[in-house]
């Protein structure tokens, strides 16, 4: 049976969103620099993009580049934003033919201003296109997230009062966007990593010992048909639940 025949038969997450660890693991053993691993990491988001196009979810969250991602040496994080350029350089037409939209989510303003330009211009062409919304966290962390969010409602001066959790929500960068119902890690590691801290409360996760370059469709159906299985109470009880 298929991928997509064995889909067909399951619940699917509205919003998955994924950190995609163990590229530079995955090229050192192979005896290749780091940078090789997140080109290869790079391949295959485009493969995942699509299966996640041919699933029908509706919202992806890729986790590119967080805060803490500025420490690493300079010639990787050179690097990486080379990659992210040329990126959006060969693949921006054809996710907008494929009916996907982009949104970055962290902030813009240590990008060189090139690559922000760039950014800014994949968002507003394909900002009418709604088969997959495709979320970027790219100098993204979850607790300058929630920083910036209070700044703002500072700047707004809104009274004690008047804040909830509904109202921190629409003052995060993820304003409007379903929070994840299942957040996959590759690579073994069992930690959040400063991810959607926030928006991760009650999503559901799925650790996978896979490195993110051979993270591929039939991985991706592990995901989802564990996610099938999970019983999602919010805090309540099962409604199989006994009294």
């Amino acid at each position: 049976m298929s991928p997509i025949d064995k889909v067909s038969n399951l619940k699917i997450p509205q919003h998955v969103a994924i950190i995609m660890d163990g590229n530079g693991r995955w090229a050192i053993g192979r005896g290749l620099p780091r940078l090789a691993g997140h080109r290869a990491g790079t391949e295959n988001l485009r493969r995942i993009i699509t299966a996640s196009v041919e699933f029908g979810i509706r919202h992806l969250t890729i986790y590119a580049f967080s805060t803490e991602n500025w420490g690493r040496p300079r010639e990787e994080v050179d690097g990486l934003m080379r990659i992210l350029e040329d990126v959006i350089d060969r693949e921006l037409a054809e996710l907008n033919k494929e009916g996907v939209r982009l949104r970055h989510i962290g902030r813009l303003e240590r990008l060189d201003p090139k690559i922000q330009e760039k950014v800014l211009e994949a968002i507003d062409l394909t900002k009418n296109n709604d088969r997959l919304n495709l979320h970027v966290a790219f100098n993204y962390g979850g607790r300058d997230e929630i920083v910036c969010a209070i700044q703002k409602i500072l700047r707004d001066a809104v009274s004690p009062e008047a804040v909830t959790a509904e109202l921190v929500s629409k003052y995060l960068f993820t304003a409007g966007i379903p929070d994840p119902d299942l957040i996959i890690r590759t690579s073994g590691e069992l930690r959040i990593s400063n991810f959607l801290i926030w928006q991760a409360a009650y999503s559901e996760w799925y650790i996978t010992p896979t490195y993110w370059p051979d993270f591929d469709k039939g991985e991706y159906l592990k995901a989802l048909e564990a996610f099938n299985k999970r019983d999602r109470r919010y805090g309540g009880l099962s409604e199989n639940a006994k009294e």
